[in-house]
């Protein structure tokens, strides 16, 4: 007989961030307390089946999966058909969190402030002027449905924009073109189901070689830092973290969200859009903002899947 938790820790998939998913897996195995749980990993690249067949044995499931199929609402529908609790959003709110414009449609409703923006369609590649007309040069491309800056760039005239547009289109069938917010990038965590925790925020500050933080200066070593606790002042940093709770209630969100926001230069706060599954190794954004309070990386695990089975 065992009192372990069987946990099913899935990683590594089909999209993208297929490595980032795995790297995360290693230390989030590494984390976990080996008196607490009995871990199973599964890759939904090839192991559903096996999931399948194995879900009557588990007790929950740990999602790690980034991007498409993972972290748009796919895998939690999977979960939910089984009947197995997972951390984390359930199918809506993943798939509005996943899908940019939808996401800032309801950020807009709920007061938040939003860079102006526009949906380009694959004629714009030949007249990217039908969308610069609209908006003011820099502009941010980015395909709607990725993660980890994935096919995204910032166009300062129509030629780059015309560049940036095919590219983001390789990613996804869906592509958005954004005004640029020129500012100090943060982001704020929020932990809980009903009782809702904004965690302090952290700015990220990318190196001199990188226009933003895209996916190299995400996961590059060095190639960025953090400073956590941000240092705003209080009005700005109470405005930030509120925020961070309103992105996660609009977006029907449990669990744990962690919003990424623009500081302007005039001092207003954007919100730029809310990652559902975020990175998860002991130096991830938030993990990094959990241990500000005093959750140290298994502690965050414990209660990310406490969160999770008290939603069963």
């Amino acid at each position: 007989m065992t009192n372990k938790l069987r946990l099913a820790l899935l990683a590594g998939g089909k999209s993208g961030e297929r490595e980032v998913s795995l790297a995360g897996a290693r230390g989030v195995l590494a984390a976990l307390d080996k008196e607490k749980y009995a871990v199973r990993q599964y890759d939904p690249a090839t192991d559903l089946v096996r999931l399948a067949a194995d879900a009557a044995d588990l007790d929950v499931a740990f999602i790690l999966l980034h991007g498409p199929l993972g972290e748009d609402g796919s895998m939690q529908g999977f979960l939910d058909l089984l009947g197995l609790p997972y951390q984390g959003s359930g199918v809506l709110g993943s798939a509005l969190a996943m899908n940019k414009n939808l996401a800032k449609i309801l950020y807009k409703q709920a007061g938040l402030r939003v860079a102006d923006w526009s949906m380009a369609s694959l004629r714009d590649i030949d007249s990217p002027e039908n969308l610069s007309a609209q908006l003011r040069f820099p502009l941010v491309v980015k395909p709607v449905a990725q993660g980890s800056s994935l096919g995204m760039s910032i166009a300062h005239d129509n030629t780059a924009l015309a560049t940036g547009l095919k590219r983001a289109f390789d990613y996804d069938s869906e592509v958005m073109v954004e005004e640029f917010v020129r500012g100090r990038e943060i982001t704020g965590g929020v932990l809980g189901n009903n009782d809702l925790q904004a965690l302090p925020l952290v700015e990220i500050i990318p190196g001199k070689d990188y226009q933003f933080f895209d996916y190299e200066a995400k996961y590059k070593a060095g190639a960025s830092r953090e400073i956590c606790p941000a240092d705003f002042p209080e009005e700005i940093t109470i405005k930030a973290q509120d925020y961070a709770l309103r992105a996660h209630r609009a977006l029907h969100l449990r669990g744990y969200s962690r919003t990424d926001m623009i500081v302007s230069e005039e001092g207003e706060v954007f919100v730029i859009e809310t990652n559902t599954i975020p990175g998860m190794t002991p130096t991830s954004l938030l993990p990094q903002a959990a241990q500000a309070v005093g959750y140290s990386f298994p502690q965050l695990l414990d209660q990310l899947i406490g969160l999770a089975l008290g939603e069963k």
